[in-house]
């Protein structure tokens, strides 16, 4: 696969007397779900595509049957109309969906070679956050594959990383690791039904390919937005992370996708930290060709649909054939009661004593669920939660490329986000959402919703934020 050329090593779990009380320690289902249970179902026949793999098509636009078809084939399952523009972006999510596969494949590369020599992997930047081979491996792969399909003169983007730290004098071993993984990705391209380079890139071309995603967004206009490793923090500790990839046109988000490659079928893994589940897989391995870990979720503007795929990566290494790709809703709960709600693991820029206050007073009564990055989101669109509050501390800036993908997604899967005064996320400012009343609620539907905002209107006043 793209990270044959990358070093890898076993993981950090040992099998012994740990695991055993490990394996009592959970519950049965629990147990149970990695060494069987029934796969997912594949989606009905109305699903827009098939999990048909194609490995000698160079095509950069070539129209596999696993992923989003040309514009011509119209395989959304949705009647065009002006107002979707279906036609304007079909082209670019076919695309989209297929680089950010690629960029799957070289996270998890990287992050099962994270336990063997984790110092050389990882940097720390100005503002205190990590950054990783896989940040500026996969941003370096986006960019290139964009700008080979589109021209790049026609493409922009907006992304979390720059050449900075790359460029720096000490900074040799760790540009080579950069480079490496581009290249063992890049060269697996054929796979995806994307075209692969001539030739390996070298540094410098992998240095331009970073620093061209300099673009500051704003109102007119289209630019990509990018969060090349959305939850560094969890993706080092081998956790949930997500890959994020939005089109953005005149300040209005047109299309997204999301990578979750660690994201569980079974909706009650997501409750478990993510070296469980590996270390579950190997006392008693997933059945061959079930679909139980890791996907793809993707939505375009208009469509009143949101897809879920599994991972191309994933495709040999657990023997799946002909595993559908799945629509996916929001879920149908409006009772507080029985909702589960999000909120981010790091207390650094998130107030969990207000949320939990929140949540009380609307009469949430289950544990929050802390999860890293966009997988938030995720578990929002696919039904998974019902609830993502996030009220940043004072002097906190949100980014648009930690929300972008995820809001187009829970939206046409018939979720709700806005602020917490009830106002749409304002794409137009820049690379920051400037405007932002107090803090973003996500919600299945707009009872749950309603109940949330007016709650916080209640609440504010005393919270001290």
């Amino acid at each position: 696969m793209a990270t044959a050329t990358l070093a890898t090593c076993a993981i950090i779990s040992t099998l012994g007397r740990g695991n055993f009380y490990l394996m009592k320690a959970l519950a049965p289902k629990d147990r149970d779900f990695i060494g069987g249970g029934s796969a997912p179902s594949s989606s009905p026949a109305s699903a827009p595509l098939n999990l048909g793999f194609s490995d000698c098509n160079p095509s950069p636009i070539s129209p596999l049957t696993f992923f989003p078809a040309s514009p011509m084939a119209s395989p959304f399952g949705f009647q065009r109309s002006d107002r979707m523009e279906a036609g304007s972006y079909a082209e670019e999510l076919s695309v989209a969906v297929r680089v950010v596969q690629m960029a799957c494949s070289l996270c998890q590369g990287v992050q099962e070679g994270l336990f063997g020599r984790r110092r050389e992997q990882i940097k720390s930047k100005d503002d205190a956050s990590l950054v990783t081979v896989a940040d500026w491996g996969v941003q370096a792969t986006v960019s290139w594959v964009l700008s080979q399909c589109f021209g790049s003169e026609n493409v922009s983007i907006v992304a979390e990383e720059d050449t900075q730290t790359l460029s720096g004098k000490d900074a040799s071993g760790l540009l080579e690791s950069v480079v490496k993984a581009v290249n063992g990705c890049l060269a697996e391209a054929h796979k995806y039904g994307l075209k692969a380079p001539q030739k390996p890139l070298g540094s410098n071309e992998v240095l331009e390919a970073i620093g061209r995603c300099n673009s500051n967004g704003g109102p007119k206009g289209r630019f990509w937005v990018l969060d090349p490793v959305d939850g560094t923090l969890g993706f080092v500790r081998g956790d949930q992370y997500a890959i994020a990839l939005a089109l953005v046109e005149d300040g209005e988000v047109v299309l997204g996708i999301l990578g979750c490659p660690n994201y569980p079928m079974k909706k009650q893994w997501l409750n478990y930290h993510q070296r469980y589940y590996r270390l579950m897989s190997k006392i008693s391995p997933p059945v061959a060709g079930s679909w139980h870990k890791g996907c793809v979720m993707y939505a375009l503007r208009g469509s009143g649909k949101a897809w879920m795929q599994p991972l191309v990566y994933d495709q040999g290494k657990f023997g799946l054939h002909n595993i559908s790709p799945k629509p996916i809703k929001v879920s149908s709960v409006d009772d507080p009661a029985s909702a589960t709600f999000c909120e981010p693991v790091e207390k650094s820029n998130s107030k969990h004593s207000f949320t939990a206050g929140l949540a009380q007073s609307v009469g949430l009564r289950k544990q929050p669920l802390r999860v890293y990055s966009m997988v938030k989101y995720a578990a929002i669109a696919c039904g998974d939660a019902e609830i993502f509050m996030k009220f940043a501390k004072a002097g906190y800036k949100e980014k648009i490329w930690d929300h972008a993908a995820g809001v187009i997604i829970i939206h046409e899967a018939g979720g709700v986000v806005t602020d917490a005064g009830g106002k749409p996320l304002d794409f137009t400012k820049g690379i920051y959402l400037e405007g932002l009343d107090r803090g973003i609620v996500a919600c299945s539907g707009s009872l749950l919703h309603d109940k949330i905002i007016t709650a916080v209107d209640a609440s504010w006043d005393s919270s001290k934020l």
